[in-house]
């Protein structure tokens, strides 16, 4: 049928205004590549992690994830791109201890704020922190361990001042009357040779750096920081089951988005990832056979993983206290 031209006018005159919405009023999400931002340098967990778990999103959101690697102030620099970016889905962090939940804490200059600024997808996995000792130290146990450091010092290694192990060694120490003397590494890889070869006794560490020295008897974890044993190293009692009750710390990886992104982008970025991890995929079965657990059902959803995020930001506010630590 015929416009008329009364018709015409007025379909003219709402021209200049469409084209004022969104990209979103025309196109459904994703449209366009996503860029997944991983705020440390290549070839640790949160890139390997990232890496993983964006071949998989974009599987399952039929656009291509790329990932950019934007290290640099213990993971304050990718962060605030992310939070500062315009709220549409498509720049994403892989987020992690340090930017989300241990940076507020032992940094005086951060330009975004965790909680108000970024908005949680899912939580992905976490790898447990654990000790580590040498093969002469005496001690054999958690209890052993404990008592040992009260009567002589004994060095214990983790991957920095600040750092999430740190937190942990904070923690332990309180909680147990240890007296742990802290030796502090630029990351958990450098302190493992001279972990070996007994420069120093121990290690707080993360679970999947730890399990190969272990596995290959050149140094021996005696506890993990989990609520069950891991499979790959059923032998390894928890640290619970040391007696350091409800003990559990490690370093978690998940998926944020800036804030006041829609509520129905986060739910297809939320679903892309537990399409991702879902029972035995492979790509869950690749994180677990690097020392990792995935996260559960309710953790992979925004608000189990907001709750996860504000548990862990008490847990670093209360190691920084402990640990002496103030903002500089």
């Amino acid at each position: 049928m015929p416009l008329s031209r009364r018709t015409l006018v007025k379909s003219l005159g709402l021209a200049p205004a469409l084209t004022l919405l969104p990209r979103t009023a025309f196109a459904a999400y994703p449209d366009r590549p996503i860029h997944l931002v991983v705020p440390f340098a290549p070839g640790g967990n949160a890139d390997i992690v990232g890496r993983l778990v964006g071949q998989g999103m974009s599987d399952a959101l039929k656009q291509p994830v790329v990932v950019d690697n934007r290290g640099g102030a213990g993971g304050s620099i990718g962060a605030e791109l992310v939070a500062h970016a315009t709220p549409d889905g498509y720049l994403l962090l892989v987020g992690s201890n340090g930017p989300l939940t241990v940076n507020p804490f032992v940094q005086a200059k951060m330009t975004y704020d965790p909680l108000k600024d970024l908005a949680p997808v899912a939580l992905t996995s976490y790898v447990p922190h654990v000790i580590i000792v040498t093969n002469s130290l005496p001690a054999k146990t958690i209890p052993e361990l404990i008592a040992l450091s009260q009567k002589q010092q004994v060095s214990i290694a983790t991957s920095g001042v600040g750092s999430a192990t740190h937190m942990t060694l904070a923690r332990f120490n309180a909680q147990t009357g240890a007296k742990l003397v802290h030796v502090p590494y630029r990351s958990g890889g450098s302190l493992l040779p001279d972990l070996i070869s007994g420069h120093i006794q121990a290690a707080m560490t993360e679970f999947s750096t730890a399990l190969p020295q272990h596995k290959g008897g050149k140094a021996r974890i005696i506890g993990i920081a989990a609520a069950k044993r891991s499979k790959l190293a059923p032998e390894v009692p928890t640290m619970i089951e040391g007696g350091v009750k409800d003990f559990v710390a490690s370093i978690y990886i998940g998926i944020v988005a800036p804030a006041h992104t829609p509520k129905d982008v986060i739910a297809k970025l939320q679903a892309s990832v537990v399409k991702t991890l879902s029972g035995n995929s492979a790509s869950a079965e690749k994180l677990r056979n690097m020392g990792s657990e995935i996260a559960t059902a309710e953790q992979m959803t925004s608000e189990g993983f907001g709750a996860f995020i504000h548990t862990e930001y008490e847990h670093s506010r209360e190691a920084a206290k402990l640990a002496g630590l103030k903002p500089r």
